[in-house]
């Protein structure tokens, strides 16, 4: 189990990275009413949702059989609230850079701290 969480981690990290950078890149906020921008990004961040979804039951069930680990299931669980959060700011950009950054880092150090179980 634990290869396959820590292939979903660094995956993640990378998609994380992929959007953080579109982020950084828009210049213009997105109109909430575009419904072709609304088909597009569902399109584009269903498979990211699906490697959330996915990631978390795995990371949960990680956690709840290694009881010395470094994470908590809550902290499991704010974390996909987070990605999630993250996937849409990216798109939609709503948020100030700051408070997408303290998104963006939180979801990282919990990541890491998963890893780190594995070392």
């Amino acid at each position: 189990m634990s290869s396959k969480l820590e292939n979903q981690i660094w995956t993640i990290k990378q998609e994380l990275n992929q959007l953080k950078d579109r982020f950084l890149a828009s210049d213009k906020r997105a109109d909430k009413k575009d419904r072709a921008l609304f088909e597009q990004v569902k399109e584009e961040t269903s498979p990211l949702f699906t490697l959330i979804q996915e990631w978390y039951d795995e990371a949960e069930q990680y956690v709840k059989m290694n009881p010395g680990s470094k994470v908590f299931p809550l902290q499991l669980e704010n974390t996909k609230d987070n990605f999630e959060l993250l996937v849409l700011h990216s798109y939609y950009i709503d948020v100030p850079k700051k408070r997408y950054m303290e998104l963006y880092n939180s979801v990282h150090y919990v990541l890491d701290q998963l890893l780190d179980n594995f070392r």
